[in-house]
């Protein structure tokens, strides 16, 4: 006797789940300039390259004859997909149905939810989060309400943070715990113009504290992507933040067990860049574009910035030497001059953390001015925040080489420093560096033998062209080693430092991730 009616009745349930939540959620939803959650998926990934799972599970309803009548699919999609040929596992929320409210990766009796999926498989978790959190509308249909769960499906999310990479994207009105799970994340993303971000939306505003506001104003990119720094990147489009995503996977291992991939690279490692030699002003008040540093070092069109619009003094982001993924970090002095403020040091810390668990070596190019002074600054906790840089710098392991571009000075620019390791740093010519500015520090230093001359400011100029004679980076390599390069020689040295770097990155995998927040 065959099941052919069986296999038939597997084929309409799996149509069913494509219509989601109905023809008017759906319209709906591109009214809103979004795709839905089935178009995001196949947009995302692999061509053929999605296996769904929990894919017949969903709210069923039942004739008298017991055939099915109606049904409604959980409100997000779960699988493990392809993506530029590697296995990942992905959850996307469906707005459609309930809002993407409930119906999450819970409740699944024997079967694995997606987190715990990527957990077991050591694979990527790529949450694309369309859903509005819990409804009030679930404690009518329960009959009563319910305590929180504590945190058992967060706990599972907690852990993979030290185990894989984990991308969330914002895709739309995200609040309660997948705003949560937004930032529960290496890497995060948000779409311009569709996509807003929140604990609790406009409504719950209004009822805690009375005031209107709209989505937009409450959560939008311009907050999270510049002040609250919450989100990483802006997306232009839905697409665009698919092609971030897999770009920023595409440095990283799939695993802490396993090495980060080598591309394949047709840019000498031996390139020399002219313009390095003079990208450096000798009249430090004139600044210069750090892009053009990084790229001008790293293989061609391969670096990716993480957090452009946020802690703007510091450019972070990942890169490839010779093929190899780095991790990439540079002073920005376009901004309060590169001094190292909250927002920059966060970032900094964020980008060490991920490198030293996927064992990428880091490239720091040095001009720190220290870091940043001032009322606001003291307002912001300056101290605690640099005490935290200092803790995460001692504490990373993967190998580190600093670029000595600008000036290091103070405690900021120790932090261009690790003192165990594999460590390495070279000098350019325009380096300059000491505990603080001469500019400054002179008049602190020497206050009573200026204020006693007949001519202060003279007395003062002279003083500051005595220390400045004194700090020539290469009396401080006549006495200490240290190493100073020819500018257009740099990427050769970094290249090569990289190579080296694998052999010891091959001793780190799997090592269990050390603390560094205060």
């Amino acid at each position: 006797m065959s099941w052919e009616k069986e296999v038939r009745e597997i084929a309409h349930r799996r149509e069913l789940r494509k219509q989601m939540g109905g023809p008017e959620g759906i319209e709906r939803q591109r009214r809103r300039g979004k795709l839905t959650v089935r178009e995001r998926i196949e947009s995302f990934v692999d061509d053929g390259g999605f296996e769904e799972f929990h894919s017949l599970a969903g709210a069923a309803r039942y004739g008298d004859d017991n055939e099915l009548v109606s049904f409604m699919p959980r409100g997000s999609v779960e699988g493990m997909a392809l993506i530029d040929g590697r296995k990942v596992v992905v959850t996307a929320g469906d707005f459609t149905v309930r809002g993407g409210s409930g119906g999450g990766s819970g409740g699944m009796g024997g079967e694995l939810p997606a987190n715990e999926r990527a957990r077991q498989w050591m694979l990527p978790f790529v949450r694309l989060l369309d859903a509005a959190g819990g409804s009030v509308r679930s404690f009518q249909e329960m009959g009563r309400t319910y305590l929180p769960d504590g945190n058992h499906g967060s706990t599972i999310d907690v852990e993979l943070l030290s185990l894989v990479p984990v991308v969330s994207a914002v895709m739309g009105s995200v609040a309660g715990l997948p705003a949560v799970n937004a930032c529960m994340a290496h890497f995060n993303v948000m779409v311009k113009d569709t996509s807003q971000l929140f604990p609790g939306g406009p409504p719950v505003v209004k009822a805690a504290l009375g005031y209107d506001i709209t989505k937009e104003d409450l959560g939008g990119p311009h907050i999270h992507t510049r002040v609250s720094g919450s989100v990483d990147n802006l997306a232009q489009s839905e697409e665009d933040a698919f092609e971030q995503i897999r770009r920023f996977l595409s440095y990283l291992p799939s695993n802490v067990h396993e090495m980060a991939p080598r591309a394949p690279c047709d840019d000498p490692a031996g390139r020399t860049e002219e313009k390095l030699l003079e990208l450096i002003p000798r009249d430090r008040r004139q600044v210069y574009s750090t892009h053009a540093l990084v790229n001008a070092v790293l293989d061609t069109g391969s670096f990716f910035e993480i957090s452009p619009r946020y802690g703007r003094a510091r450019v972070v982001g990942l890169g490839r030497l010779d093929g190899y993924a780095v991790g990439v970090m540079a002073n920005n002095p376009k901004f309060s001059g590169g001094a190292t403020d909250v927002a920059a040091g966060n970032k900094v810390m964020r980008l060490l953390e991920l490198c030293d668990l996927f064992h990428l070596p880091i490239v720091s190019f040095a001009d720190e001015p220290g870091f940043m002074v001032g009322l606001e600054s003291e307002k912001a906790g300056i101290e605690r925040a640099g005490a935290a840089l200092v803790a995460a710098t001692c504490r990373s392991r993967m190998p580190w080489l600093t670029i000595v571009t600008g000036r290091v000075y103070g405690v900021a620019g120790q932090c261009h420093h690790r003192p165990t390791g594999m460590f390495r740093r070279y000098a350019w010519p325009s380096a300059s560096w000491g505990s603080m500015h001469i500019s400054g520090g002179a008049s602190a230093a020497y206050r009573r033998e200026i204020e006693s001359a007949p001519d202060p400011e003279a007395k003062l100029e002279e003083i500051e062209a005595r220390l400045n004679a004194v700090a020539s980076p290469f009396r401080t390599a006549e006495a200490t080693g240290q190493d100073i390069i020819d500018p257009r020689e740099t990427r050769r040295y970094a290249c090569e430092f990289v190579r080296d770097a694998q052999r010891v990155l091959l001793t780190q995998l799997g090592l269990p991730p050390r603390p560094y927040r205060l």
